[in-house]
This record gives structure tokens, sequence and C-alpha cells, in this order.
């Protein structure tokens, strides 16, 4: 808990404690801030896409604590694909895998019929995701058109009083949004 810097426990459970009732928060990650929620919260991630003005057929990411939160989406995957998955994590980077099982939302995936995934290894995202207990969606914090906020600063600024939380800590060392891979066709998209 020492690596999670300025969050403390109270700050975490309340944190989770949003999540679990259908908040939104905004949170630290390797490179920018985000806005995450419960992915499957109809009204949570309508919230998240509102305040950004992004439309849901964009889709959105989920962020995971660790591979097993997220063991459901690869077990399906011939082996190839799970080990090309795997081969990223974990670290900044967003591999696209096929949702073959329909498992996720059609409001997380938008019009995709694969699902974007990171396993982080930022503190205060492993933390949030093993507390809520479950992968969490993953956007930056910011409106459409806007540059995703940097600092609480700018979250306070974009954002007010429309979060439930705003969770204390640092950027990861990333200078850009994570690599995002499509792992059927092995190319960067971003």
């Amino acid at each position: 808990m020492a690596a999670l810097n300025a969050l403390n426990e109270q700050q975490l459970q309340l944190a989770c404690s949003a999540i679990l009732q259908g908040g939104v928060i905004a949170y630290p990650t390797e490179a920018v801030w985000g806005l995450g929620c419960d992915p499957w919260s109809f009204q949570a991630v309508t919230r998240i896409l509102e305040l950004k003005n992004r439309p849901v057929e964009k889709g959105l990411i989920l962020v995971a604590a660790s591979v097993e939160q997220i063991r459901f989406l690869l077990n399906p995957l011939p082996e190839a694909l799970q080990r090309a998955a795997l081969s990223h994590w974990p670290g900044p980077v967003t591999c696209l895998l096929p949702d073959v099982n329909k498992q996720i939302p059609d409001w997380v995936r938008g019009s995709h019929s694969s699902i974007a995934v990171r396993v982080s290894e930022h503190p205060v995202v492993i933390a949030l995701c093993e507390g809520a207990g479950m992968p969490l969606i993953s956007t930056s914090c910011n409106p459409a058109g806007q540059d995703p906020a940097r600092d609480a600063s700018q979250v306070r600024r974009y954002f007010d009083d429309q979060l439930d939380q705003i969770v204390p800590g640092d950027l990861g060392g990333s200078r850009k949004p994570s690599r995002i891979i499509d792992i059927v066709s092995g190319k960067q998209l971003r």
C-alpha cells in the first residue's frame, strides 16, 4: 500500500464504494487521468459518455489489475491470441480482444465485435480494480476535443462537482496514452 503515494485506505474504500454504487470516479493512470466506473452499470457508463460528449459507438477501454480479472475474455480465444495479448501485459498497452461470447455489454463495446483491454501496472489502478473486484472502465478524463487531464486541478476544471470521487495519486511514467494493438491482425492502431 505504501506504493500508492497519496492514496490512503479510507480514500480507496470511498472510491471503491462509489464504483460499486454506480458512481463515476477520476483517477491517475500511466500517462493521463482517467474516468472510471463499473462497466456493467449502464447508468454509470452512460454518465461517462455524457460527461465526455462521447458517442457510445466508439466503445471504451477496460482496465484490469491482473490477467485473472479478464481471464473470462481470454479463455474463449485460441492459444496463439491469448499468448499475443499476454506478451503485452502488464503495462501501457491496450489489446483489442475478440469478445466471442459477447460477455461485455454493448454500451462498453460500442459498435465493435472486440473489446479494448489493458492490464495495468499502475499502483492506483491496481488498487481500484482489486478493491472493486472487477476491471473498470478507463477513458481519458476530458471532454471530447480537449486535452486529457494531467493533474487533479485540470480534472476539477473539466468536471468540477460532476464526479463522485477524485482519487489522489501520481501519473505513471508514460508520456503518451497506451498503445492499442489488435491481437488478431497484429496491427498497432495507436
